[in-house]
């Protein structure tokens, strides 16, 4: 039975008894009382003497009767209330046995009551831990295997170097991919630290000129998309938002630099400040399935399946965006472009 019928079912029968009561002691009052009042008027001998005592004692003992009935009343009260919430502290019992070991537990429900209803939204949570759970354990794993990668590298050129005499050209060879492989680490730490910080919400909001931003960071980039060949064309408008400077630089650069570095020698770069969306940015790179757009916004994903052509990066960029987006209230989505390449919206509120 669910607790609401419980609750009606409990509540017709204290108005029953509410209904009934006072007429039932009326009744067993006045009858014990219509009798004591008779035997006294027979005048036996020594009648009058317990009549006079009887009297008395009647006081106190309808007092007692009261409490007595109250008393009964409160036990009866408490009893039914606790079944009536019985089956709440049935469903908190396989709730209390949850972890991470078993975050895959459901109750399943049947039944459209108030019970059930509870029971889907914490079956719906415990599918949103798991998955928040299963993210993070995933994003470890990625992180380890990203670090692992270029240290075991580092390790084989060391050994290399230690086991027989170099030459100057090898000499010089071995040290430059050791530090390529060094300023990729400090990329990816950078990274970690950067989605780290973006998760953890802004600090502050103040008015920032988005426009100018982004003219900021094209003029940062203009010598490295003339190195890779790709030409940038921008249209700003003047559009206020509301955040921290150092993260909306982060996000504007990301989408930059990654529109520059998966493009093709001859290609474009289109970044665009309006009203809405906020921030476009377009490039003519390789062609990007449709289905496979919404994963490069995980964290250690890239387009290539070859996980050892970084290319650079460490798959982060994103990533970061997405979380600095997150941070400032907005959305993020991506689309592919019409001649190739990828394609990226940002929405953020204006200032109020």
């Amino acid at each position: 039975m669910t607790p609401r019928r419980r609750i009606v079912l409990v509540g017709a029968l204290a108005l029953l008894v509410g209904f009934t009561m006072p007429t039932l002691t009326k009744w067993a009052l006045g009858t014990l009382w219509y009798q004591g009042r008779g035997f006294c008027d027979v005048g036996l001998p020594g009648a009058s003497r317990v009549c006079g005592a009887a009297y008395t004692l009647a006081e106190p003992l309808y007092r007692l009767t009261g409490l007595a009935v109250l008393l009964v009343a409160l036990v009866g009260v408490w009893a039914a209330a606790v079944w009536c919430l019985r089956p709440v502290r049935d469903l908190a019992g396989p709730i209390s046995y949850v972890g991470p070991q078993n975050l895959g537990h459901r109750v399943r429900p049947r039944g459209n009551d108030e019970l059930a209803r509870l029971a889907r939204s914490i079956d719906e949570m415990m599918e949103r831990i798991a998955a928040g759970y299963e993210g993070q354990r995933r994003f470890a794993a990625n992180a380890s295997h990203e670090l692992r990668t270029p240290l075991a590298v580092q390790r084989t050129l060391i050994e290399v170097g230690m086991a027989r005499a170099l030459s100057a050209e090898q000499l010089e060879l071995l040290t430059g991919q050791l530090l390529e492989t060094n300023e990729r680490n400090e990329r990816l730490i950078e990274g970690l630290l950067a989605l780290s910080e973006s998760d953890q919400g802004l600090r502050s909001r103040l008015p920032q000129r988005l426009d100018e931003i982004v003219g900021m960071v094209l003029a940062s980039y203009q010598e490295r998309a003339e190195a890779a060949g790709v030409s940038v064309e921008s249209h700003l408008e003047p559009r206020m938002v509301m955040g921290e400077r150092v993260l909306l630089e982060r996000l504007v650069s990301n989408l930059v630099e990654n529109a520059i570095k998966y493009n093709r020698p001859g290609g474009t770069l289109t970044v665009t400040v309006g009203r809405d969306p906020a921030l476009v940015v377009v490039n003519t790179g390789q062609v990007v399935p449709a289905e496979a757009v919404a994963g490069l916004f995980e964290p250690f994903r890239r387009l290539a399946r070859d996980r050892t052509n970084h290319s650079g990066g460490a798959g982060l960029g994103l990533a970061i965006a997405r979380s600095i987006t997150q941070a400032h209230d907005g959305l993020i989505a991506a689309r592919p472009a019409e001649h190739g390449g990828l394609r990226v919206d940002v929405q953020l509120p204006e200032r109020p």
